[in-house]
């Protein structure tokens, strides 16, 4: 915040798969910083709803969303969602029955606008049909795993829906779980941390190529293949918000810098034929 960043993202199922925890805690933690420092109104607070909360399955249920959406008011200590999105698809429930709890809680204020995540191309044009169709609320955004190793699927199926219904993107794993840090450059790399593991994938050719032209690129720009992977993605036409995370104060800063880069088109061509699927 001090930085000039605004926007928190969460979601109600945070952090319910670590031992002890039933879910929520995320947006207690946020609930209580906000509360400490009298900064609602500063913050865009985005989080989600449709996970398995102890239910079972993933749940876009009218009855479970005018539910879900009590709690997180009161685990967030505020009376608004700025955005509220649908985490995972539910294919069990028809998009219209979600879109009209939706468009209720647009009508009495406690959400303002809505949003998408982990959708199929499918159920993403039928809900955007449906909202013109009936009058409800249309996704805003949508939240897809994008990053400049991750690029096919999205460009490929979401990207071009994305950009005809002018849906901005808030990319999630913007740093593939923190391979395009290039903190993982080979297999005895991935003990490094406890999500090491699922960076194995990224570690051939075509990954190591990534790298290279991130270091390239950060090299000169005098910064750092991290804050070039955020400054990439904000320079493609869908994405508005790239989510990334950080473990320390070290990271935090890559983040900060990112925004103030700008990379011209040598440096963006260099990285797009680097990454090219």
């Amino acid at each position: 915040m001090a930085a000039g960043y605004n926007l928190i993202d969460t979601a109600d199922v945070y952090s319910r798969w670590a031992p002890g925890n039933k879910g929520g805690e995320s947006e207690t933690i946020i609930g209580h910083w906000m509360k400490d420092r009298h900064n609602r109104d500063k913050v865009i607070v985005a989080t989600k709803v449709g996970s398995d909360m102890g239910q079972g399955k993933k749940d876009l249920s009218a009855r479970h969303i005018l539910k879900a959406v009590e709690n997180s008011l009161i685990r967030l200590q505020t009376d608004y969602i700025d955005l509220y999105q649908s985490h995972y698809d539910d294919p069990a429930t028809p998009v219209d029955e979600t879109l009209e709890a939706y468009a209720k809680l647009v009508k009495d204020g406690k959400v303002r606008i809505i949003g998408a995540s982990n959708f199929t191309p499918e159920r993403l044009l039928q809900s955007l049909e449906a909202a013109t169709r009936l009058g409800y609320p249309l996704y805003h955004t949508l939240q897809p795993l994008y990053n400049l190793y991750d690029r096919e699927v999205f460009e490929r199926e979401l990207e071009p829906i994305c950009i005809e219904h002018s849906i901005g993107v808030i990319s999630y794993y913007s740093l593939a779980s923190g391979f395009l840090t290039g903190k993982y450059r080979s297999e005895k790399d991935l003990a490094k941390s406890p999500r090491g593991g699922g960076n194995k994938k990224y570690l051939n050719d075509r990954g190591f190529r990534i790298l290279d032209a991130l270091d390239t690129v950060a090299a000169q720009l005098g910064s750092t293949a991290a804050s070039v992977s955020i400054s990439w993605l904000q320079t493609r036409p869908s994405v508005i918000a790239p989510i990334a995370s950080a473990t320390s104060t070290e990271q935090l800063e890559w983040l900060i810098k990112a925004a103030e880069l700008k990379l011209d088109a040598n440096s963006i061509g260099l990285l797009n034929n680097a990454s090219e699927w």
